[in-house]
This record gives structure tokens, C-alpha cells and sequence, in this order.
């Protein structure tokens, strides 16, 4: 006899768990809509990352340009940051940003509803940034230009953290101002962070 398999609750298919890994929010589980190319940072390279930002979340100013699950800006704000923009265009993703940083009480948190390339192009800013996350989806292949637009900006504080998650094969050029702090991949995953020293 062929066992049936049980059907999921409507709505299971379209939400997966979030889980913050370290800070006031430690352990929490967040549900975020599963949109197309949501990628969220592993809670590896999460824990990776953030032993690397050890001494620098304390009051930062954070941008998270590629948002999605927004797992990078709420680990950020969870660990001390004093603010975190959020940029997604993704309406559902958005949405559900809005909800997570209500229900944690995250009023750090700035969610702007727009292209992370427009944001750096046409947006003010009230304080230098000093963590920038820049990881968006793959396929997209938009390391170069928030590279090039957040430069044009002069929007880093000295000394500013970049964080670029990207594809083992991704090929994408820093300015000479950004020094490789730490690099490391996880399967064809490529992570660096990199700290912006202007001469």
C-alpha cells in the first residue's frame, strides 16, 4: 500500500523560520515569506561574520542594503547597532520586515521600501555609515554597482565595516580605500569583509 503523504497547512510552503543567533534577541524565530531568490545568510556565516564585527556593533550605524529575510540588519540590531536601514523592494518581504521589527521592538530599525541602488543614489543620510552589508541575490549580479554608488556617495565613516556575500565565481572589483580584513567560503559561497581606510 502507497502511503499518502500528509498535506501542509495552507500558508506552510510560502513561510520558513528565521533565527537570530546571537545578542538581546538570541534564539528568537522569526517567519518570513519564502519570495523568489530570498536567500537568508546561514546561521554559519552569520556566526562567522559576526565574530568578525566583535567591537564594532556597539552603537554602529548599519545599512543592509540587500534585506531580504533582513537576517544581517536584525543580527546587527540585536548585537548592540544603534540603527539599521533596511532596503527591500520585495513587497512581501517588506511586509513582513515591518511585522518581525515590530514584534521585536526594534525601534532601530528603518525599513525603506526601495532598490538598494536607488537608496544610495537619491537618499539622504543623518549619521555616516559604519557596517554596510551588501549581499543581493545572485543572479543578479549587483556587487559592482552598489559598489561604485555607495563610493560616490562618500556616505562610509572611517574605519567602516563592508560586508559582501557572493558567488565563489562572482567577480567584482573594491576601491583601493576598502583593505580585505577577512575572506572565507562555505561551498560556492564566498564571503569577505572588508574595512574603508581612505588615504
Amino acid at each position: 500500500m502507497v502511503k499518502q503523504k500528509r498535506r501542509r497547512p495552507a500558508g506552510d510552503s510560502l513561510r520558513q523560520p528565521l533565527r537570530l543567533i546571537g545578542g538581546q534577541w538570541r534564539g528568537r524565530k522569526l517567519n518570513l515569506p519564502l519570495c523568489e531568490g530570498l536567500r537568508p545568510t546561514g546561521d554559519r556565516i552569520r556566526e562567522t561574520l559576526f565574530n568578525w564585527l566583535a567591537g564594532h556593533l556597539t552603537g554602529a550605524v548599519v545599512a543592509d542594503l540587500y534585506a531580504g529575510s533582513g537576517a544581517l540588519g536584525l543580527e546587527a540590531l540585536s548585537r548592540g547597532a544603534a540603527s539599521a536601514t533596511f532596503c527591500e523592494r520585495d513587497p512581501a518581504a517588506v511586509k513582513a520586515l515591518a511585522e518581525n521589527l515590530a514584534l521585536l521592538g526594534a525601534s532601530g530599525g528603518r525599513l525603506q521600501h526601495i532598490d538598494a541602488i536607488g537608496w544610495l543614489q537619491h537618499s539622504d543620510i543623518a549619521a555616516p555609515l559604519e557596517i554596510v552589508f551588501i549581499d543581493p541575490p545572485f543572479t543578479a549580479n549587483l556587487w559592482q554597482p552598489s559598489i561604485d554608488a555607495l563610493s560616490a556617495r562618500a556616505w562610509l565613516a572611517e574605519g567602516a565595516a563592508i560586508y559582501i556575500e557572493a558567488g565563489s565565481d562572482s567577480v567584482f572589483q573594491v576601491p583601493d580605500s576598502w583593505q580585505l580584513h577577512r575572506e572565507k567560503r562555505s561551498g560556492a559561497v564566498c564571503y569577505r569583509l572588508y574595512f574603508y581606510h581612505p588615504k
